[in-house]
């Protein structure tokens, strides 16, 4: 995105809410797809308002749309995935900023301190990467067995590896006795 769209907050009507339509062109989608190490992005869009909250802290809101296309995590072949998300961010004037070291995750991942400005390009691009698919995978992709043994010998096979299969075997055989 050439332009930035980071918005002062102190510019910022505290009575009303700034909406905000990101549509991001080929060039900026491209880097974006880069930088997120995608194969393909396409339909970016990003679009909400913010709104204050209270005298000091602002919310911001959105619903981010977006085609994506990754490796197969199998096949490596070209995974398409459509990603239409609704984004919350909540910005506190008073929230503490932890020391460094040992830090504990918050139980709401969706607020951050409030900085002097608030920019919904940078809020698109974490809510890009944070509902990606982490393991994209074609429908009909199969990893199969490998078979590995030294020649003359039964090969293990997973099923072999289950330790209760066999438990399960034993129960079955022992259910048919009776």
């Amino acid at each position: 995105m050439a332009k930035t769209t980071a918005l002062r907050v102190a510019d910022l009507p505290q009575n009303a809410a700034t909406p905000f339509d990101l549509r991001p062109d080929a060039a900026s989608m491209r880097a974006l797809a880069d930088d997120l190490g995608l194969d393909g992005l396409r339909k970016l869009s990003f679009a909400g308002e913010i709104r204050a909250q209270g005298s000091r802290d602002w919310v911001l809101t959105g619903r981010l749309g977006a085609t994506v296309v990754q490796p197969c995590i199998v096949t490596l072949e070209p995974v398409t995935t459509r990603i239409d998300t609704e984004v919350r961010r909540t910005y506190l004037a008073d929230l503490p900023i932890p020391e460094a070291g040992e830090v504990e995750m918050p139980e709401d991942d969706t607020v951050e301190p409030l900085r002097s400005t608030i920019d919904p390009a940078a809020v698109m691009a974490e809510a890009l990467a944070l509902a990606l698919p982490l393991y994209p995978r074609k429908p009909d992709a199969d990893l199969g067995e490998a078979v590995f043994t030294e020649a003359g010998q039964e090969p293990l096979r997973d099923a072999d590896l289950r330790p209760f299969a066999g438990l399960a075997a034993l129960r079955d055989r022992a259910r048919d006795d009776d």
